[in-house]
């Protein structure tokens, strides 16, 4: 088709329907020189109803990552999350520009965790092409100074990288055991899942994380203790110097049987036990699980959530939604 001089959102909409990726690419390349307003209406066009199917199109959208709307870098985000999530090969070749953009700690915050979620969902199926050296470091580093929603999901996207291959952070997991009593819950759950899936391969490299762990045991989240506890059992399985946590072992059960199963699996490693019940202590039984456990714990409040897209804003929070634009 002919490249469109004045392009058009019904027709890059039409064009990602019908699967017709090269008129798509064709109206994207247009729109590059558009205006802004033009350019944000496209792309929140296409993240509104075509989003899963923007993945074939990942690598014309790179240039939207830095544009110089903030708005637009934005959708351009949060366009790349839903690719990655319905298809994490087609993002594999946009991975530096992602990382570029968690690494800029001039970006404005929620981009820079749009992006290291995108990472995340790659990072699940391909681990290789994430976990470079200094991309684990920005993900790392960001632990320790940036805005809570950055970190939730620089912890996400660094379970990801766990779950993918444990192996990749097995030399890191003291670096993730420090920010184990992180305020926010979200980031303490992923941490924790992160260094279960650790402990499924190599659970002697959880060794000098036990005591971070076991203050876990009484995390005011159920999911934070529960996957704390998966992590100890495993600990606890593996042949390694022994970590007397008996005084620590968790004596309640919980009405939840996510909850009530891991804790049973850290009191039966504790008495000795070394095989594991189905469903616990795999990386397999771990990715199964996280996403639903995950929107589990970060389930918002009716008071302090976005409306339209279910964001944590605080209280009393800001008149609009980051996340979204929407007024509150």
């Amino acid at each position: 088709m002919d490249e469109p001089t004045d392009p058009s959102v019904e027709r890059l909409s039409r064009s990602v329907e019908a699967g017709d990726y090269r008129d798509a690419t064709a109206c994207l390349r247009a729109f590059e020189t558009a205006s802004a307003e033009s350019r944000k209406a496209a792309l929140r066009t296409l993240r509104e109803n075509t989003g899963e199917q923007t993945a074939p199109l990942a690598t014309r959208l790179t240039s939207f990552l830095t544009d110089d709307e903030r708005s637009v870098r934005l959708t351009a985000a949060k366009l790349f999350v839903a690719g990655a999530r319905a298809d994490p090969a087609a993002v594999t070749d946009c991975v530096d520009a992602l990382a570029d953009r968690v690494g800029d700690e001039e970006e404005f915050y929620y981009v820079r965790a749009r992006s290291a979620e995108a990472l995340g969902y790659v990072a699940l199926d391909h681990p290789d092409e994430v976990a470079t050296p200094a991309l684990l470091a920005d993900l790392r580093v960001g632990l320790s100074f940036d805005e809570p929603e950055v970190r939730e999901k620089l912890a996400k996207a660094l379970a990801s990288v766990a779950m993918g291959d444990p192996d990749r952070l097995r030399h890191h997991t003291s670096n993730l055991a420090h920010h184990l009593d992180d305020g926010n819950e979200l980031v303490r759950y992923q941490l924790c899942t992160a260094l279960a899936a650790i402990g499924c391969t190599s659970p002697a490299a959880l060794a000098d994380t036990s005591s971070a762990l076991a203050a876990r045991l009484d995390d005011e989240n159920a999911y934070v203790r529960a996957r704390a506890a998966e992590a100890l059992g495993l600990l606890e399985r593996a042949d390694t110097p022994e970590t007397d946590l008996a005084a620590d072992a968790p004596t309640i059960d919980d009405p939840e049987p996510f909850v009530a199963t891991r804790l049973q699996f850290l009191r039966d490693a504790l008495a000795g036990a070394t095989s594991s019940p189905d469903g616990v202590g795999t990386v397999d039984a771990i990715r199964e699980t996280a996403t639903e456990v995950e929107k589990a714990v970060d389930a918002p409040e009716e008071s302090n959530a976005c409306p339209h897209c279910g964001l944590s804003l605080g209280d009393p929070g800001p008149p609009t939604c980051p996340g979204c634009g929407a007024p509150r």
